[in-house]
């Protein structure tokens, strides 16, 4: 089975780093960026299957990479992740087609369920 293919986007790059070095480890495609441009760009670039996106990030927002990247990629899924997150921040989500929303911090093994999950969707709904 190939690794799945996942990009991780958040303003903390702290964190984007761990859950790279993390997925990795547990044999995951996984990339990271810290701002909504410069995943809009590698996205451009490259397929993933799996985008796991901050909402609230400076510049281009959560919320603004997800329905570009809905128009683009529909197969493509996006997991939301949030520290602070309004209900109707994680409602909008919902509505422009994110898989999932989760709360940080993230449960690593949850995290990786979910990757799962959203991987075998997007397989699905793409053939």
């Amino acid at each position: 089975m190939d690794p799945i293919p996942v990009l991780i986007v958040d303003d903390e790059g702290q964190f984007v780093d761990a859950v790279v070095e993390r997925l990795r480890l547990r044999g995951f495609a996984a990339e990271g960026v810290t701002s909504g441009h410069d995943a809009m760009e590698l996205l451009n670039k490259k397929p993933f299957d799996v985008v796991l996106l901050d909402m609230k990030m400076p510049g281009l927002s959560g919320l603004e990479v997800l329905s570009k990247a809905r128009e683009k990629w529909p197969g493509m899924q996006v997991v939301l992740l949030t520290g602070h997150g309004s209900p109707e921040d994680v409602q909008e989500g919902m509505r422009l087609g994110a898989f999932e929303y989760m709360m940080k911090p993230v449960n690593i093994d949850a995290l990786i369920g979910t990757i799962r999950a959203a991987s075998e969707d997007g397989t699905k709904s793409d053939g």
